[in-house]
């Protein structure tokens, strides 16, 4: 009896293996296209307070020059390295040239790990901290190519150059479109420290880590380091216009913009017949804002008549809104049917907080997708399955089948039982 228990449960898993099968085909692979090499500047704070010894009983400056040997031997080879200072050469008082106390230190490119090693061990603790100049020019180190960017800022205190404000700088390299992405540590931070930081990982879609040992230093860093190499899709930047006659014309991408308080913007998008444009659009609250606020898409025909919309509304809980629409164009009989321009349009109600800069605007990421309408004759998805119809059948087979042997085992054993 025990043979034939084990039988039944290893049919049982078979089905379910085939089950799987149907659910996951094995040729579905995604499409893989080929990008630039990544590129990560790493842009350390070299002023007088890394002096500090607070970290595992040794100085800032040397928990900093530890995490960075390790990463420099982990690099993954297909990501161009370059290393840039702030506050590394002038020791003085004078304000004015200590904010222009920012120089590469190695530059980006193919990695020389002995070469990049040999010109962190001559850092010391010396001046000012111009962090704002330092992004300014860690951007302009990345600027070109189409691989993924990324600056890891390395501080232990405020910026000390203002009004250059960095989360100000960070805003305007977002807004510049390139896709470049800011992550920001913190080594032992205050309170000031830790909301400056944060707030200019937040403007570029960055992330921010609060850092007190040599150990999460290392760890952080090489993990955004290996973060670089992982496949992106880079955002096209793009720019609304204030009506749609004028809106920029997109195919089927991701797109980046900027949309000012309050504001709309157009975008338009050709859909021949038989095609269905599918369209999302997050908007993001890169600085404080008032509560309550939402975003609305709505696909409209050139004459203003609204096919459908999609709406989102938030209290302040969330950074990013996102809403989407989709709309199916019916097939046509006619054989000179030409394509038909949807106008996208996005309008925020977002407001700023007292004292807070409206520019540059809120960042704004569309995703649109015109892919082959569902045909009249296979489409299922009125039923809200879809394909998984397919899956549904599958699973009504093997619990059909299974029934079966459970009830054949059940009168075997009954049978048994009776006869003993």
């Amino acid at each position: 009896m025990i043979r034939r228990q084990r039988l039944a449960a290893g049919v049982c898993a078979l089905l379910a293996a085939l089950t799987a099968g149907l659910a996951f085909p094995a040729g579905a692979v995604a499409d893989e296209t080929e990008q630039s090499a990544p590129k990560v500047e790493l842009v350390l704070d070299v002023s007088g307070s890394m002096r500090t010894r607070d970290i595992d009983g040794g100085s800032r400056m040397a928990a900093a020059k530890q995490a960075f040997n390790e990463v420099l031997d982990a690099t993954p080879e297909e990501v161009e390295l370059g290393i840039r200072t702030l506050g590394a050469d002038y020791p003085g008082n004078d304000r004015k040239t200590g904010c222009k106390d920012t120089a590469q230190l190695y530059p980006v490119g193919p990695l020389d790990r002995t070469e990049a090693k040999t010109a962190v061990a001559t850092l010391a603790p010396t001046g000012w901290t111009p962090i704002g100049p330092a992004l300014l020019k860690a951007a302009d180190d990345l600027d070109g190519g189409e691989g993924a960017r990324r600056i890891v800022l390395i501080s232990d205190g405020e910026d000390t150059c203002q009004p250059l404000d960095p989360c100000e700088v960070a805003r305007e390299i977002a807004a510049k479109g390139i896709g470049l992405t800011i992550d920001t540590l913190g080594l032992v931070p205050d309170a000031k420290t830790r909301d400056q930081l944060s707030c200019i990982a937040d403007a570029t879609g960055g992330t921010y880590t609060s850092v007190r040992h040599k150990e999460e230093l290392s760890d952080r860093v090489g993990q955004l380091v290996d973060r670089a190499a992982d496949p992106v899709v880079t955002p096209v930047a793009t720019e609304g216009a204030g009506e749609c006659a004028e809106a920029p014309a997109l195919k089927s991408g991701l797109y980046t913009d900027r949309e000012e308080f309050g504001q709309q913007r157009w975008y338009k998008v050709e859909v021949n017949p038989g095609q269905e444009v599918r369209a999302s659009v997050s908007v993001a609250d890169d600085r404080a804002v008032n509560p309550d606020y939402g975003v609305l898409l709505r696909a409209v025909t050139l004459h203003g008549r609204e096919i459908v919309r999609g709406e989102a509304a938030g209290d302040g809980r969330t950074d990013v809104i996102s809403t989407g629409l989709r709309y199916p164009r019916p097939e046509s009989d006619d054989d000179s049917a030409t394509a038909e321009t949807v106008c996208l349009q996005v309008t925020n109600s977002f407001s700023a907080a007292a004292g807070v800069k409206t520019t540059p605007g809120l960042p704004l990421e569309l995703t649109v997708d015109v892919v082959d309408g569902p045909s009249k004759a296979g489409d299922v998805a009125a039923f809200g399955l879809g394909r998984g119809w397919w899956l549904l059948g599958a699973l009504v087979l093997a619990g059909f089948v299974g029934g079966l042997l459970w009830g054949w085992l059940s009168r075997w054993r009954v049978a048994v039982w009776r006869t003993n």
